[in-house]
């Protein structure tokens, strides 16, 4: 028995593996693009299975194949979207930038599919790829849709669930260290006192605002290009193909989709990706803020901060023993970085609609869907192995507030900014505290100085000691 079967395209006669349930179409893309070892993410296959399934009951309900025909696509697309056939989809991302050879991938293991499970032969055609898979449609209209049915499934139901018990742990930390009071630090340098509640209650606040960005990127990815065939026309599509086809793309997701307002912007422009792509971006700054203010306050432990403590996950030094690094930290700023180097791709990608059609959708949906599953991914990891295990070092906060020259500020109203910046600059010269500095001094009476230097009031607004 030969390993290949020989089949045809508009270009000729193409060898294809004798299993294979792709055709002729994907072994020459196969073929022509040996760039790199990056595939479409599961979740794109996932949304390309979910149309072709759409498409098919569209075309079931709108009389346009038979149905036995379109219940046999159907069928054979839920198996791509589950990932029953995910060895069959064997494209580089880097490749036709429309995506073509990835649809007609699609197309071609969903038609041989379809075609054994009606009696027919391996290659045979008896569902045909392009005729029936794909009818009302373009591959210009389908990998848009898919894009933007990827990536809205994956932030409503990974990334935003993942954000939200982010920003609860958060601030369940604010309100257990309310009670904290510590150095505040700008430039990098000792400033007035803040409660280390605070501190943790400003990132629950980032995570929040990132929150309302990414479920307003969301709800613009919900307007799929499907419809718009080769140039947005519509052309060989019926009128009513599209409003049934992604009222079905809704049903089968549990996730709302929409047609789009404009064909023509839905697919020559990816303006809605490269806002998603930076509200991830956004998104990506606030964890890498996060991430690096927590690694440097429990820097340590006798030679750093050392206001907070991590939970000890993991030994930290090949060499050293008992060192403990905060390596969940580090592993979200390098998530960051990657989303913020996505963002760029995707920006990149979005300025190349030429005309009717962008041509660098295959390398954008990759960045995207990386982008979604990293910062899910890190976003849990951080929050079970690091985040809700951080306790204060209230004796530390409390030494190293103590000897916090910026403490003089709260002494302005009492005895001007000049006097008290000679107290502060004192206090640092002579390794002493304000309160040691003043009663040195005499410029406040000692029954005042208490008042004046109540460290909690400082966190709040108004003027200490009034």
């Amino acid at each position: 028995m030969s390993d290949v079967r020989i089949e045809t395209d508009s270009l000729g006669e193409v060898r294809v593996p004798a299993e294979a349930l792709y055709g002729a179409q994907t072994q020459r893309a196969k073929d022509n693009f040996p760039v790199s070892s990056l595939r479409f993410p599961r979740r794109f296959i996932e949304a390309l299975g979910t149309v072709k399934a759409a498409s098919a009951r569209a075309n079931k309900q709108l009389g346009l194949l038979e149905p036995e025909t379109a219940d046999a696509i159907d069928a054979a697309a839920l198996r791509v979207r589950e990932g029953d056939l995910d060895d069959q989809f064997v494209l580089d991302i880097f490749q036709t930038g429309s995506g073509t050879s990835t649809n007609m991938n699609a197309n071609e293991v969903i038609a041989n599919v379809a075609t054994q499970t009606l009696g027919g032969a391996l290659g045979s055609k008896g569902v045909h790829p392009n005729d029936d898979v794909n009818y009302g449609q373009s591959s210009n209209d389908v990998i848009p849709t898919a894009m933007h049915v990827a990536a809205r499934v994956a932030i409503e139901r990974d990334l935003l669930p993942a954000l939200e018990r982010f920003a609860s742990a958060l601030e369940d930390k604010a309100q257990a260290f309310d009670d904290v009071i510590k150095s505040g630090r700008t430039h990098l340098m000792d400033a007035t006192p803040v409660r280390l509640g605070q501190e943790f209650g400003g990132y629950a606040a980032q995570v929040r605002k990132g929150i309302a960005r990414v479920e307003a990127a969301s709800e613009e990815l919900a307007e799929l290009a499907l419809g718009g065939t080769a140039v947005g026309t519509g052309i060989n599509r019926p009128d009513a193909f599209p409003e049934a086809a992604i009222a079905e793309i809704s049903e089968i997701t549990g996730v709302a989709f929409r047609e789009a307002e404009n064909h023509f912007e839905a697919q020559a422009a990816k303006d809605g990706y490269v806002a998603a792509a930076g509200a991830l971006n956004t998104l990506a700054v606030s964890l890498l803020k996060i991430a690096n203010d927590i690694r440097h306050l429990s820097s340590g432990p006798t030679s750093g901060l050392s206001e907070i403590q991590l939970p000890a996950i993991q030994p930290g030094s090949s060499i050293m023993p008992g060192k403990v690094n905060p390596v969940m930290s580090e592993a979200m700023m390098m998530v960051a970085a990657r989303v913020m180097g996505n963002a760029v791709t995707i920006t990149v990608g979005g300025q190349h609609g030429n005309f009717e059609l962008n041509v660098m959708m295959p390398v954008m949906a990759h960045a995207m869907l990386e982008s979604i599953e990293a910062l899910s991914g890190v976003l849990d990891a951080f929050r079970e192995r690091c985040l809700e295990g951080i306790t204060a070092n209230r004796e530390r906060a409390r030494e190293l507030l103590e000897k916090n020259p910026s403490i003089a500020t709260a002494l302005n109203a009492e005895i001007g900014y000049d006097a008290a910046s000679k107290v502060a600059k004192k206090a640092a010269a002579e390794q002493k505290s304000v309160r040691e500095v003043l009663l040195d001094m005499g410029l406040i009476p000692e029954q005042r100085i208490d008042e004046v230097l109540d460290v909690r009031s400082m966190t709040e607004p108004g003027i200490p000691g009034e």
